[in-house]
């Protein structure tokens, strides 16, 4: 059986990621809040904005390429979307880059990495 593609960063296919969580959020204008009635009022700018918490098990091969995604300003990204089922592109950003060492081997350790996409 084939694995699913679940991200792809500039035409490069990941690895199989450990955890792939998305979020879903809205983005609210400043006119937002509560009125002076104590009603909430909510001005939706854009909805839909993608959010992708993502950790991988991976070689140092793959820590080099990932620590290097994570320093551009720019990624674009080929993610599978949990709403529709499908692939989908946008560009997106990485925050939270973090690598941890799971396991010394005699090639340089097995290391899990974790971060966020956030779409602009």
């Amino acid at each position: 059986m084939a694995f699913m593609q679940y991200l792809n960063f500039n035409g490069t296919d990941l690895p199989l990621p450990d955890s792939y969580d998305i979020d879903l959020s809205d983005v609210e204008a400043d006119s937002s809040g509560e009125t002076e009635a104590g009603t909430t009022q909510r001005d939706v700018v854009r909805s839909g904005v993608v959010k992708i918490a993502v950790s991988f098990s991976v070689s140092p091969a793959w820590l080099k390429k990932l620590t290097a995604y994570s320093k551009l300003p720019k990624i674009t990204v080929l993610y599978f979307d949990t709403e529709d089922l499908e692939q989908k592109e946008t560009e997106m950003y990485i925050s939270g880059y973090k690598a941890k060492l799971e396991k010394d081997t005699s090639y340089k350790g097995l290391w899990t990495v974790s971060f966020t996409l956030n779409e602009f």
